[in-house]
């Protein structure tokens, strides 16, 4: 639908001007943001200021303080918006005006919620 959108999964460095020349431009991106298995929650942050996608969907987050520490490192760029979905669906005109974080509601096997 003309969406670009990266999955920043398993990214253990900060990318160099080249690869930021090399991805473009974004639309969507994915961001790991558990501070541990890939980048640290600040270079994360910078990789996500750099990019500045349209909507920026944190992953790998495993419980509040995770989620935290990054939306603390990043809000002061971007506006936050905490959904109670699991899902979303996105099209080009339905992206925001300005970069924008959206936190989703994760799937949980135990009907619990991560933002009560």
């Amino acid at each position: 639908a003309g969406l670009c959108i990266g999955h920043l999964g398993h990214l253990h460095h900060l990318p160099t001007d080249s690869h930021y020349a090399a991805i473009g431009r974004l639309d969507v991106v994915m961001a790991p943001v558990d501070g541990g298995y890939t980048l640290s929650v600040q270079g994360m942050a910078d990789v996500v200021e750099r990019l500045r996608a349209s909507v920026v969907l944190p992953m790998h987050w495993f419980g509040q303080f995770s989620l935290n520490r990054f939306l603390t490192e990043i809000e002061k760029g971007f506006p936050v918006e905490k959904r109670s979905q699991t899902e979303i669906m996105l099209s080009l005109n339905s992206l925001p005006v300005e970069p924008t974080i959206i936190v989703l509601q994760p799937e949980s096997q135990f009907g619990n919620s991560y933002f009560d």
